[in-house]
């Protein structure tokens, strides 16, 4: 499709969905519907030198005291040592689906196979066969940020080299784990790596090089996962019958304007320079966006003594190697901008080489993140977007891989009202999106399980589903409300009890606790119930796997009376 019939599309969708998009709609997801939660490698695994692992570019990053209040994820929340906790935490949930990243310097602490990791495999062999046991469905991420540092060494994403050790990474993984694990992510969230890696050095490597750096860097990860899907399809694919996709962080891009062609055009360019530079490629035709190759190219006619961006080219064997390398679309997505056309000069920046402008609405809601408001709608506009730009070509289902907002470290952690609602909404968007649109989503994941290591921020910002102590050295987990809702909520797979006359959009509203959650004493002794379910005969286990749900049952409906 032409680029004016993309603008249009855009325009229509912030029409069509406007006139609807405070309601509420009372209704169910598939009965296969994938309710999930997710963890990444490095915010919680801690045991950082342990089991052979070697050291990641964020154990560098948090070493050097360039973490908030010079905190490391060393410890982070333990799971290195605590697969049976996390395990439990999750059923009390009643998740079907977990996913989590695997550290690559875990598995191969140089990053290449000659270094492999034998306790690093085990440990991520326990975690799977434990949630396979519990009738979790494992997905596994190969890469979410932590880059071996060796590999940093040489380079890192801006070595071409890098696309055959990522490819030999992905072969040992699928060998290693491929039995059980039927869903692989490549990346996770790869947008960051090039962006706040490699243009704003926000993020370690710390390089500062937009116009340069970060087009490579994008580009070598786009390679990566092509060869990375191709391994599967080749070797794996017919004895092993999963699925490899990769899962791309985008915000919504609202053009401030609606009617105007200006800022339709501009939010458009917005998407093109962020989703559609990792999307276009892999599931249209092989190749860059034409919006971002024509904005580049015209940049560099208007800047001719110092060019903002240069944009690598595929050969047309690589562009044929690359289309059609996803088996699902997944989706990572916090917020929504407004965006403005703009006249961004020679600046060598997103917003400089983009002509455009990012703004928020004063009535938005913000949160402890200076990027994510909550703005629920926008995520049933770019799912109807992504179907309607990507999957058109190639039909394969979507997966939203991330959704959530962060708290305060202080105040009342457990009784997390802000992220009640602000799930609540997200997921509903989804079911309209589901329902009402025919957007093939088939999963929503909650980001995290649990309170993490977030980067920059380190323990300062809290996206957890249950409460870390992090003042404790044994890391203790605590349910919040959070938790309890989004067990509800799947639960009843969905927003609705019986609806056979059609679907219901009356507002629905959440009704808080009247008064404040203490915390569970569940997760405290998760180890003594696990033991006890993990060792005995089956009719044994099933007995107290009978005990174990009434437990959690009993808990979780106590808050459930108050909450809903």
């Amino acid at each position: 499709r032409g680029i004016g019939s993309r603008l249009v599309t855009v325009r229509m969708l912030v029409r069509m969905l406007e006139s609807e998009r405070d309601l509420f709609l009372n209704g169910s997801f598939p009965s296969d519907f994938q309710w999930a939660t997710s963890s990444e490698s490095f915010k919680v695994e801690g045991g950082w030198a342990e089991g052979g692992k070697g050291e990641t570019i964020w154990d560098r990053f948090g070493h050097e005291n360039k973490v908030f209040d010079n905190q490391t994820a060393d410890q982070a929340c333990d799971s290195y040592h605590k697969v049976d906790y996390d395990v439990y935490l999750l059923r009390g949930l009643h998740v079907n689906t977990y996913q989590f990243s695997i550290s690559w310097a875990r598995v191969l602490p140089s990053g290449y196979r000659r270094s492999r990791s034998h306790k690093g495999v085990l440990y991520y062999q326990k975690l799977i066969d434990a949630l396979i046991e519990s009738g979790i469905r494992p997905v596994v991420t190969l890469f979410h940020w932590d880059l071996p540092q060796e590999l940093q060494n040489q380079g890192g994403w801006t070595n071409s080299s890098i696309i055959e050790a990522f490819k030999d990474y992905a072969d040992f993984c699928y060998s290693a784990f491929g039995d059980r694990v039927k869903t692989w992510n490549t990346f996770s969230s790869p947008w960051v790596v090039s962006y706040a890696g490699y243009a704003i050095g926000k993020h370690p490597p710390e390089v500062q090089d937009y116009g340069m750096g970060s087009y490579q860097v994008t580009h070598n990860i786009i390679k990566s996962h092509a060869e990375a899907w191709h391994v599967y399809n080749d070797k794996y694919r017919s004895k092993q019958g999963g699925e490899v996709g990769i899962a791309l962080n985008s915000d919504w891009a609202e053009p401030s304007d609606p009617s105007g062609y200006r800022d339709v055009e501009a939010a458009y360019r917005s998407l093109e320079f962020t989703l559609g530079w990792f999307a276009h490629p892999i599931f249209v035709d092989g190749d860059y966006p034409a919006a971002l190759k024509s904005q580049i190219d015209k940049k560099s006619k208007e800047c001719p003594h110092s060019k903002p961006a240069f944009l690598p080219g595929f050969t047309l064997e690589e562009s044929r190697r690359i289309n059609g390398t996803a088996d699902f679309f997944g989706l990572t997505h916090s917020t929504m901008r407004l965006i403005n056309s703009s006249d961004g000069g020679c600046a060598a920046s997103l917003q400089g080489v983009g002509d455009f402008q990012s703004r928020v609405h004063p009535s938005w809601s913000p949160t402890t993140s200076d990027w994510i408001y909550s703005t629920p709608w926008g995520l049933r506009r770019l799912l109807n977007y992504i179907a309607a730009e990507y999957l058109k070509m190639k039909k394969v289902p979507v997966y939203v891989t991330g959704n959530g907002m962060p708290t305060e470290y202080g105040g009342d952690p457990l009784n997390d009202t802000s992220r009640v609602d602000y799930l609540r909404r997200y997921i509903n968007e989804a079911l309209k999106a589901r329902l009402l649109d025919g957007v093939d989503v088939r999963r929503f994941t909650v980001q995290s399980l649990m309170d993490g290591f977030e980067g920059r921020q380190g323990y300062s910002q809290r996206f957890g589903l249950h409460y870390v102590n992090f003042e404790d050295p044994d890391r203790p987990r605590t349910p919040k409300q959070s938790a309890y809702f989004y067990s509800q909520v799947i639960k009843q797979n969905g927003f609705a009890l019986s609806l056979p006359d059609g679907l219901d959009v009356r507002p629905t509203q959440f009704k808080p606790p009247s008064k404040a959650l203490p915390p569970s004493e569940v997760p405290s002794k998760s180890k003594v119930t696990w033991e006890r379910f993990s060792h005995h005969s089956m009719f044994n286990k099933e007995c107290h796997l009978k005990n174990f749900i009434f437990l959690i049952t009993s808990v979780f409906l106590k808050f459930h009376t108050d909450c809903f």
